[in-house]
């Protein structure tokens, strides 16, 4: 820490990033953030590169990363391996766009479903109930 700096406790860290304390906790247990040594008899401080990599990690986290992503994210972070990096977001663009696809033809299929649900005279069952149906009992032999 540089002489002007205030450390931080835990508690503070988690407050200036926006997270739980827990979460915090969680990302040590998982490798992601270090935990500073503890002066014995003290309490733990945090300076404001741990407040930074915290954010870091929540940044990629709302980008849809996951943890082994994210982890292996802050490994090149030294901003020397960008075609690694980018690759690594090549591949999360790709799932992110066949997400998006899947969704596509979710929102298409239920879309259907309401409009036959509106268009209903009452003699026969739901047919959003009836699709629902006929897809779980195609599925049941899938377990």
């Amino acid at each position: 820490m540089s002489g002007t700096e205030q450390p931080m406790t835990i508690g503070q860290l988690a407050r200036r990033a926006g997270v739980h304390v827990e979460t915090v906790r969680y990302y040590q247990r998982k490798g992601l953030m270090p935990v500073p040594d503890k002066p014995w008899g003290g309490i733990r401080h945090y300076d404001s590169a741990h407040l930074e990599r915290l954010r870091f990690i929540r940044a990629a986290q709302q980008l849809g990363f996951s943890l082994a992503e994210i982890r292996e994210l802050l490994r090149l972070e030294d901003g020397t391996h960008c075609a690694e990096a980018a690759e690594i977001a090549t591949r999360k663009l790709a799932a992110v766009r066949e997400k998006l696809q899947q969704l596509a033809g979710m929102e298409q299929a239920l879309g259907h479903l309401l409009a036959a649900c509106a268009s209903g005279d009452g003699s026969r069952q739901c047919p959003l109930i009836d699709a629902l149906k006929s897809e779980a009992h195609s599925l049941k032999g899938t377990d």
